[in-house]
């Protein structure tokens, strides 16, 4: 969403769009939103940002990048907010599907790694005394010299 998934203007060092640090007033400013809007966003679970110890609202931005989807879907693609709620919580499923299918792949990718090992451990076990012979109706016998 943000491309290199660097800091955006004003974090501070070591906040990534993840980290919660913007209080509810830059946040609206941010998204362009009144504060009421945002709690009431929050309140019907559209979007929801990190709290301090005290129960304030701390707004990361990738919560600010929500918050404008959330805005743009509802004023210039007529959703109304419940339609929008579903939406979000859609794609989450489809990112939280999307990661399981990456683990499963790389699980997947392991297994055959482990039966390729497998197999060739027992192909270098196979007797060395034994050698293909192919010609049709012929029958080999070989009898080693005994030892005593």
């Amino acid at each position: 969403m943000f491309g290199s998934g660097s800091p955006g203007f004003g974090m501070p060092h070591g906040a990534d769009e993840d980290t919660p640090v913007f209080v509810i007033s830059v946040a609206a400013q941010l998204s362009g939103l009144h504060a009421q809007t945002l709690r009431s966003y929050d309140r019907m679970g559209l979007v929801s940002p990190g709290r301090t110890s005290g129960g304030g609202r701390r707004y990361s931005m990738r919560d600010i990048a929500q918050l404008r989807e959330v805005q743009r879907l509802s004023q210039e693609e007529g959703v109304n907010l419940a339609g929008v709620k579903r939406i979000i919580e859609l794609e989450n499923q489809v990112e939280a599907l999307q990661a399981r299918v990456t683990e499963l792949a790389e699980e997947l990718s392991t297994a055959y790694a482990a039966a390729e090992q497998a197999a060739a451990a027992v192909h270098a076990s196979y007797r060395k005394d034994l050698v293909p012979f192919r010609q049709q109706n012929a029958l080999v016998v070989w009898k080693p010299n005994r030892r005593r």
